[in-house]
């Protein structure tokens, strides 16, 4: 029987809190509003990074030089398969796993949404995690461990009228993520970053599967003062704590959320 690596004996660069330099992270829905931010931030910080996106989101927001760009639908389970094959031609596992795939509805009560979009939003959100972390675990293994981070959302845990196939797949990501952490301990990590409402295309449709632009905004004008940081969230926000839950700095947490909301939702 294989003896479980000793972690705690690794060396931690506590003036670098995110992944060391050279690290190999695959972001999925990485040409987003949060995506596009943390891609370039990964980049800056001499990451090696690649991106799976729906193939016109890859066209509109094509990512930076250097950044390895795949097609996929991540909620297509041979799709995601070519994908990972694909990756496999260029690297030979991978460090680190961010996704941010997903997307909702318009603003409705639960007893007017029909079952086929019902199962789109799940399909989107959590088959999308799943299938991905699937696919993703032996090429960490590979690299001889790694962390995931996945994103769920502040209505999982406080769930606001008009949310509920969104907030049920949010809540199911955050179940699945930890049922990663506790099967795949000590050598992968996997942790979940619930952010407020951000500035991004999300509120207005999305990047991805539906409209950019015309879609109702998620959120009313008096969002930001309900928050106590006085502001809802911007891409930037998100970046910082998503890359220290990837690096070292984070290796004694897993399964945990890690809200990130200005302080408009404290659990």
């Amino acid at each position: 029987m294989t003896a479980c690596p000793d972690l705690s004996q690794r060396p931690v660069d506590y003036s670098r809190l995110g992944p060391a330099r050279g690290s190999r992270l695959l972001v999925v829905g990485g040409c987003g509003g949060i995506g596009r931010v943390l891609v370039e931030a990964a980049v800056a910080t001499g990451l090696k990074v690649a991106v799976f996106d729906l193939p016109h989101v890859l066209d509109r927001h094509e990512p930076p030089a250097g950044v390895l760009a795949i097609p996929v639908d991540a909620a297509d389970d041979a799709k995601v398969t070519a994908a990972f094959a694909a990756l496999d031609r260029d690297w030979n596992g991978l460090e680190g796993l961010v996704n941010l795939a997903g997307f909702t509805n318009a603003r409705v009560p639960m007893e007017t949404i029909g079952p086929e979009e019902f199962d789109s939003i799940h399909s989107a959100s959590l088959r999308s995690t799943y299938l991905v972390a699937r696919a993703a675990l032996p090429r960490l293994r590979a690299a001889g461990g790694g962390a995931i981070v996945h994103t769920a959302s502040g209505l999982a845990s406080r769930v606001l009228p008009g949310f509920a196939p969104y907030a049920a797949a949010k809540a199911g990501v955050i179940a699945l993520t930890k049922a990663i952490a506790v099967e795949n301990a000590p050598t992968i990590r996997a942790n979940t970053i619930a952010p407020t409402a951000t500035d991004t295309e999300f509120l207005r449709g999305g990047t991805g599967r539906a409209p950019t632009h015309g879609g109702e905004r998620h959120v009313d004008a008096n969002a930001a003062k309900l928050i106590p940081m006085g502001r809802i969230g911007v891409p930037e926000d998100m970046a910082g704590p998503i890359l220290f839950l990837l690096g070292g700095a984070s290796r004694f947490m897993t399964g945990q959320v890690l809200y990130v909301n200005g302080g408009g939702l404290t659990p």
